[in-house]
């Protein structure tokens, strides 16, 4: 997960961005009443501890008290904890906290290096070594934590140790070595348990899965083959798979049970003979994964909300930030930035909604992880339902965008929004309308606007006038009028959520079309709805005659 920098006010933000910098894929979370940041939040504690259960890095521009007691309920294993520290608002002091087996000082002294300090490592086997032999790096896994702590223990205490295996990132350490010592660090991906060993597993295994089933445990099958062969587990570097498999439920669920990656090849990436079930291959190194074929492709459709950040849901936030591609009508992408230098940024023009889906599509189906931008919510009036029709009108002439892992994220739409600054006029039985009918007949628009009207249904409309249809938006509310009184509430918001929102409730009566424009939402009340001093609501009940 992204590194969240957690911020309680507007003064941390300058050294919450000077870190930020140097962390390009990060996020500030900011607490919503006092500060405008990437990620909003309402209660601290409850986020830190969101953050810290989802395994997401954290740094707090605050007090390690506060950080500590809003922590420590869920403090348990040192060994899976994720990296968290505290930081001075004004960047004065970095303290690691939590995570020294997951890279905290390292983390520490990155960011000390942005700010230009010294971070306070207390850590003694870090101080004097001048690294966690605890913590290998990325490519590595320790084998036991515990004997890790007993390991490091002896050192402190005088012993002195040898290194079996290729460990470079231990060339430089300030170690007590001797070639004759009693402790090792053995660098093996093998199986191993050794009272004087320090045990590293480099993971160079990479496991074939040829066929596969949908019963199939793909999972068991793989540690079988591991055990048979001596590998220990942690060994293990992904698994790969024919791509006729990339649609696979099993294959994905083996993937997160062992907890690697999962690639597709076109052939099977070494000569595995005639084993149709598990093959294994055993690197000289840490394999590079990425090299392997391809990752199964992503395409999330996201709504951004209507245009503040902290109406923009966390799973809205998450999509973007594991995004490799980001595409989207140009003033939508523009809201959802900043971005990374890494992520490939593509802007059309509103109304090409099918190419911007088709390309989508393409870009995904080649393994990419790709986000597609709409304004509120996806599925209303907006890009979801064009990803959906690309794929209905292509799938059976583009076969591998069905392999695609499809995602549609909701968002808080325009309707939703002013509805919300208003009051509750959506309190009851409502329906929601597009008045442009460049999609559309504008008979067929006429025609539910009468029946929504006789139904008695509150009418919120999107897109109620435009230059090229002035008349339209005062047509239809000459029908609207056929069944509402003229003192009918109506709330007209424009720019709801964005610099410059305007918010104003007239009467049916007033309503004309020199309120609103396209950047309006027009909300029609019903014969229940109510005005209550500076608030709209529609009771949800109706009363009897």
């Amino acid at each position: 997960m992204p590194m969240a920098i957690v911020v309680l006010g507007a003064g941390a933000l300058d050294t919450a961005r000077r870190i930020q910098a140097r962390f390009p894929d990060s996020r500030v979370h900011g607490l919503a009443s006092r500060v405008n940041a990437d990620i909003a939040y309402e209660d601290f504690g409850a986020h830190l501890r969101d953050l810290y259960a989802a395994g997401a890095p954290v740094v707090a521009l605050c007090s390690a008290g506060i950080v500590i007691r809003a922590l420590a309920p869920l403090l348990a294993d040192k060994s899976v904890e994720p990296p968290v520290l505290a930081v001075a608002h004004d960047g004065s002091a970095v303290v690691p906290l939590l995570g020294g087996v997951r890279g905290v000082n390292v983390l520490a002294r990155e960011i000390g290096a942005a700010l230009g300090i010294a971070p306070a490592i207390t850590t003694s086997g870090e101080l004097s070594f001048g690294l966690c032999l605890l913590a290998p790096p990325e490519g590595y896994a320790l084998a036991n934590l515990e004997r890790g702590k007993r390991f490091v223990s002896d050192l402190l205490a005088g012993e002195t140790m040898r290194i079996e295996g290729r460990a470079p990132w231990l060339d430089n350490a300030a170690l007590p070595r001797a070639d004759d010592a009693r402790l090792a660090v053995r660098i093996t991906p093998f199986a191993a348990s050794d009272a004087d060993s320090l045990v590293i597993h480099p993971r160079c295994v990479l496991a074939w899965i040829g066929e596969t089933a949908p019963e199939d445990d793909i999972a068991e099958r793989v540690r079988l083959a591991l055990r048979e062969q001596g590998l220990a587990p942690l060994a293990l570097a992904a698994l790969a798979a024919p791509v006729r498999h990339m649609s696979s439920e099993s294959l994905a669920d083996a993937a997160r049970a062992l907890d690697v990656p999962l690639r597709f090849c076109d052939a099977a990436p070494f000569d595995v003979g005639h084993a149709r079930d598990v093959a294994l291959q055993v690197h000289d190194a840490p394999v590079d994964v990425e090299a392997i074929g391809r990752a199964r492709g992503t395409l999330t459709v996201i709504g951004l909300g209507p245009g503040s950040v902290e109406l923009m849901t966390p799973a809205a936030h998450n999509a973007l930030a594991a995004a490799q591609d980001v595409l989207g009508y140009e003033t939508y992408v523009r809201m959802a930035g900043p971005f990374r230098g890494d992520q490939r940024i593509h802007m059309t023009d509103n109304r090409e909604e099918l190419q911007r889906a088709r390309h989508a599509f393409e870009l995904a189906s080649s393994g990419r992880r790709v986000v597609v931008v709409s304004s509120g919510d996806p599925g209303v009036f907006a890009m979801a339902a064009a990803v959906l029709e690309a794929l209905d009108k292509r799938r059976a002439s583009h076969p591998a965008w069905s392999a695609v892992r499809l995602a549609i994220v909701p968002g808080v739409s325009a309707s939703l929004a002013t509805a919300a600054r208003a009051g509750a006029p959506l309190g009851h039985d409502f329906c929601v309308l597009s008045l442009s009918d460049n999609l559309k007949p504008w008979s067929v628009i006429e025609t539910r606007l009468a029946h929504a009207g006789e139904a008695d249904l509150v009418m919120a409309f999107y897109n109620p006038l435009s230059k090229a249809r002035p008349w339209q938006f005062d047509r239809a509310i000459e029908i609207v009028r056929r069944y509402r009184d003229a003192a009918t509430p109506v709330v007209i918001g424009r720019d709801i959520g964005r610099p410059g929102e305007c918010l104003r409730v007239v009467t049916l009566g007033e309503l004309k079309s020199d309120l609103v424009d396209m950047r309006t939402m027009v909300i029609v009340g019903s014969s229940t709805t109510r005005v209550v001093g500076d608030w709209v609501y529609t009771p949800r009940w109706y009363e009897a005659d």
